[in-house]
């Protein structure tokens, strides 16, 4: 057989380095599947799952002090996700000292080299700098909760900007209204019960920067409540640990406010998270893609699972939907902040070695359980109530266990925080993702030409000499060229439509057509590489003033670049970050939508006549006042 030429189209230039060419913005109308990736391999395994972007944190500077990455590695991940035309985005979201800027500035540039489409940046010093020609997008450690904010940032030079987690629909709304950058929410995972970028408990008393990336997450400690005259509310309540996000329910309504990057929370979490919510969000969109033609999704390929996605079974503190319909109860599990689980059923019998559950569940081997101690007056309460333990061995409703946990009481709810099942079966291979093919087949003088596309624009050709004869039976024939055309395992491809054209009529032997189908396919990979381009980044407008003309502490600006922005910007006064030069005496170190008057139903806009009195709270053995902003419904958290 004689092989001839290949002949590419692609849909714009072409390059054999993605990087270099010419950029792209996204159309609005493409959804973007945002996933968290610990490293590489669990961005890798995020795409294969149906995400359209992955976020990773950099070798330094992000705002996940523990999930820094090295630049081969993320690499690696930008190869994996371009043969998907999906997006790579590096967190550097800290903010900087001066001494760091250099660094910062190089390491973005490596980023760029590396093949990152997309920068996330807290400190807008950085803007000050010379980057290299990549998208920058607005963390939500901006504090990016006002229409005048969102719209200054896209005139600087920002993309795409994610917005805080706390705004409702009407607000996303407004901010969607002034602004032509796409908008990121969070749609699942943890919830930072302040105002990202307004909390400076952990740096006031533990010197571990959230601004910064190290978090030491007091928010989840146990505390205690009372008013200014010592009248105890609550003790060893977690009065500031939140639910988790879920916007399972809203993804609609969202998309219809404005949103089109849809954020899963959980660069710390593990693989099988990933894989789980991130194939659950997937169906989800896909359903209102399929119903919505208008809509697409921001990146290529089929997904199909071995699972059935389900969010409940992977680590969460139970479920809401937080602010988007306004503010209603059940936002925070003052119980604990560890993941409780899926009820599964009460014990009715314990053994000496066994418990028997009253429960239409089934138990697996390995399976972990909770409770609560504190339903019990002699229960010996630990500091998060939650008791677990993990079955041995289970013999359909009787569970057999290796050290009966102190406190189980007949009688006891348990819930299920570890499926054994399900994490089996996410352990494996659970996901392939492949790009539908069309494949068109022609008679040429001396043989047969193959043209492979994917219906992204991108379409080869290949063709192949050899001694034509004619098929005897045209049906069987074209039987056998669609059998030996979908031979694509292996590959990123999946077979769709063929077209046989006059090739219908010739007889072609079984290894010229594998050939044909092996080069053409060779051939797609590299044009959709080539044909990839990074997103543009955008235009910047010097002139633009930002929306506030003072900048407290709560501004975060930690280095002359930053002071030098924004003063180019219009801002005549600017204090330094909490970071660089602590606040003397009381001053909010949290500023949070959260209310613990209105969880404890103490709010005296919902309870009329009911008098407002000052509250303190003790946390991690600190006092703090509560200090409760009625007219904006926040509270401030000062110590």
């Amino acid at each position: 057989m004689n092989t001839n030429g290949v002949e590419i189209f692609t849909p714009g230039a072409a390059t054999s380095k993605p990087m270099t060419a010419a950029p792209v913005a996204l159309a609005d109308n493409k959804l973007e599947l945002l996933a968290p990736a610990k490293n590489a391999d669990f961005g890798i395994e995020a795409i294969r799952h149906g995400a359209d972007a992955v976020y990773i944190g950099a070798p330094a500077f992000g705002a996940r002090h523990t999930a820094g990455n090295s630049v081969a590695d993320i690499a690696r991940l930008c190869e994996f996700a371009h043969r998907y035309h999906a997006q790579v985005f590096a967190t550097v979201n800290t903010i900087l000292l001066d001494s760091e800027l250099d660094d910062a500035r190089a390491l973005i540039w490596e980023l760029y080299e590396a093949g990152v489409d997309a920068i996330i940046v807290q400190d807008l010093g950085l803007l000050e700098l010379d980057l290299p020609p990549i998208a920058l997008h607005a963390s939500t450690q901006m504090d990016n909760r006002v229409p005048e904010k969102v719209a200054f940032l896209e005139h600087v030079g920002f993309s795409q900007v994610v917005l805080a987690r706390e705004l409702s629909l009407e607000q996303i709304r407004a901010v969607a209204s002034e602004t032509q950058a796409r908008l990121e929410f969070f749609i699942h995972g943890a919830l930072c019960v302040a105002f990202s970028g307004q909390c400076y408990i952990s740096e006031a008393y533990t010197d571990r920067s959230a601004n910064r990336g190290e978090c030491s997450q007091q928010c989840r400690m146990p505390g205690n409540l009372k008013t200014r005259q010592g009248e105890v509310i609550a003790t060893n309540d977690h009065m500031l640990s939140l639910k988790d996000n879920n916007q399972t329910d809203n993804l609609e309504a969202l998309i219809d406010a404005g949103i089109r990057s849809f954020k899963i929370e959980g660069r710390l979490k593990d693989v099988n998270y990933v894989k789980n919510v991130t194939a659950h969000y997937r169906q989800k969109l896909d359903e209102i893609i399929a119903r919505r033609p208008e809509l697409q999704a921001s990146s290529h390929g089929r997904c199909s699972y071995t699972f059935v996605p389900d969010p409940d079974k992977s680590f969460n503190r139970g479920k809401t939907d937080y602010f988007v319909h306004d503010r209603k109860p059940g936002i925070a599990d003052f119980r604990t902040p560890k993941y409780l689980g899926v009820e599964v059923g009460k014990v009715s019998h314990i053994g000496k070695d066994h418990i028997v559950v009253d429960s239409d569940a089934v138990f697996q081997n390995g399976d972990g359980l909770g409770f609560f101690a504190r339903n019990f007056e002699k229960a010996r309460l630990s500091d998060d109530k939650l008791t677990g333990f993990r079955v041995n061995r289970a013999e359909g409703n009787v569970l057999y266990l290796k050290m009966m946990p102190k406190d189980l009481r007949v009688g006891v709810t348990l819930y299920r925080n570890r499926d054994q099942a399900f994490e089996a079966l996410l352990a494996k291979e659970s996901a392939e993702r492949l790009i539908p093919v069309d494949f068109a087949l022609s008679a040429t003088a001396t043989g047969l030409a193959l043209v492979a596309a994917d219906r992204h624009g991108h379409s080869v050709q290949v063709s192949a000499d050899f001694d034509k004869q004619v098929a005897k039976d045209i049906a069987r024939n074209c039987e056998g060229l669609r059998k030996n055309l979908g031979k694509l395992g292996g590959t990123d491809f999946m077979p769709g439509r063929v077209e046989y054209g006059d090739a219908a009529e010739v007889f072609a032997p079984a290894s010229v057509i594998n050939q044909l189908r092996r080069e053409a396919i060779d051939a797609l990979s590299q044009a959709r590489v080539a044909g990839y381009q990074r997103p543009t980044p955008w235009q910047r407008d010097d002139s633009v003033r930002y929306p506030q003309r003072s900048l407290t502490y709560l501004g975060n600006v930690s280095n002359q670049k930053a002071r030098d922005f924004y003063t180019r910007h219009g801002v005549v006064s600017i204090r330094d970050a909490y970071e660089v030069r602590p606040v003397k005496g009381d001053a909010p170190l949290m500023i949070t939508k959260h209310c613990i008057r209105y969880s404890y139903n103490m709010c005296p806009k919902e309870v009329p006549g009911l008098k407002a009195e000052p509250l303190e709270m003790e946390l991690g053995g600190k006092q703090f006042k509560l200090v409760f902003d009625c007219h904006k419904c926040e509270m401030l958290v000062v110590g």
